[in-house]
């Protein structure tokens, strides 16, 4: 029978989403995830301290000054065993971060816990659709692209209409698909191709730069307004320099005032754990109700990377075929163009 660490360490197998407050670090973000795993591991009931077998000698008979010994038997607990002295028998739980969010952004934080690790790495390459709110104000530009960075220049904003804005956001947007096209690396001219535009999944196949998959504004109220967007390989500074980039585009200067990561992959915000709930008892349920979707992420990429392997062995196949044909052709050229060598030859052998 398993003990009860044993049992609880099974559980703690898999992959599972927080929500991370602006203006904390992931690190810090970890490190309290793993102390309370920790603290949930340690106060798990121990096996009973070992014990030792204590030979006494005792005078014999109830008078203190017979000569006679005798000697009895008593079982004492091994010191060495006890918790005071051995301490926490855990010291160490890794829990692996996802797809990383700086300290000026928040939202969904995907983290991973014993075989989940690996399935971290599965998911940061299958190229996944993030998606993030982001708030912007126009009027002001500054140094770091954010609403608290030195203030570089001033400019008005009347002229700036929720029209005007969402004609440079179709601009950009469609300057992206180009982009996701060239990196995705399908036939547009294959069946294949269209159905998975349709659908939506045309996906970057290698490393590529970030690039936008869907664009859109949610709120207009200036000099406020909020923008939703769906991307893959993004960072959040490049975030905060589109939110730069629309104002510029629209002859003015804007700066970002938040970024808020509301889905990444299959992990939505209301899969969040917020802060109160970064306890064992709220992540294994957690870990438990994403088991299938981690077992779905390790499937696809075992199967992407089969793929990339076959085409990879057919597109090395092909030049050597094809050379072996030309060398082919080139000797029966050869030999038909000169027909004198072969009857050289043979009058030589004669």
């Amino acid at each position: 029978m398993a003990s009860p660490v044993a049992r609880l360490f099974s559980k703690l197998d898999g992959l599972f989403a927080v929500y991370k407050p602006q203006g904390v670090h992931w690190k810090l973000v970890r490190d309290s995830i793993e102390t309370n795993l920790l603290k949930a591991v340690n106060s798990c009931p121990a096996a009973p301290p070992r014990s030792k077998v204590h030979f006494q000698l005792l005078p014999s008979g109830d008078c203190s000054s017979s000569s006679q010994l005798t000697v009895t038997k008593s079982s004492l607990p091994a010191l060495t065993d006890h918790p005071l002295v051995t301490g926490p028998r855990f010291h160490k739980i890794r829990v692996g971060v996802g797809h990383r969010l700086d300290a000026f952004s928040s939202g969904v934080l995907v983290l991973g816990v014993g075989n989940g690790n690996t399935a971290l790495e599965s998911l940061y390459r299958s190229h996944v659709t993030r998606e993030y709110t982001l708030e912007g104000e126009f009027g002001r530009a500054t140094d770091d692209f954010t609403h608290t960075g030195r203030v570089i220049e001033r400019s008005t904003f009347d002229h700036v209409t929720n029209d005007k804005l969402e004609r440079v956001l179709a601009m950009i947007q469609g300057a992206n698909q180009k982009a996701l096209i060239t990196y995705s690396q399908v036939d547009l001219s294959t069946q294949e191709a269209y159905e998975l535009a349709v659908k939506g999944l045309l996906r970057p196949q290698d490393k590529s730069p970030p690039i936008l998959t869907g664009l859109r504004c949610l709120s207009f109220k200036p000099p406020q307004f909020t923008l939703e967007v769906q991307c893959v390989n993004e960072t959040q500074q490049f975030l905060r320099k589109l939110v730069h980039e629309v104002g510029l585009e629209l002859r003015t200067n804007a700066v970002c005032t938040k970024v808020r990561r509301t889905r990444d992959g299959p992990f939505k915000m209301e899969d969040a754990l917020t802060h109160h709930h970064w306890t064992a008892d709220d992540i294994i349920p957690a870990i438990a109700n994403f088991r299938r979707t981690t077992r779905k992420i390790r499937k696809n990429d075992i199967y992407r990377q089969v793929k990339q392997s076959d085409s990879t062995t057919q597109t090395q196949d092909q030049p050597r075929t094809s050379t072996c044909q030309l060398e082919s052709v080139s000797q029966e050229k050869a030999g038909s163009l000169n027909p004198s060598s072969e009857t050289s030859a043979d009058s030589r052998q004669f």
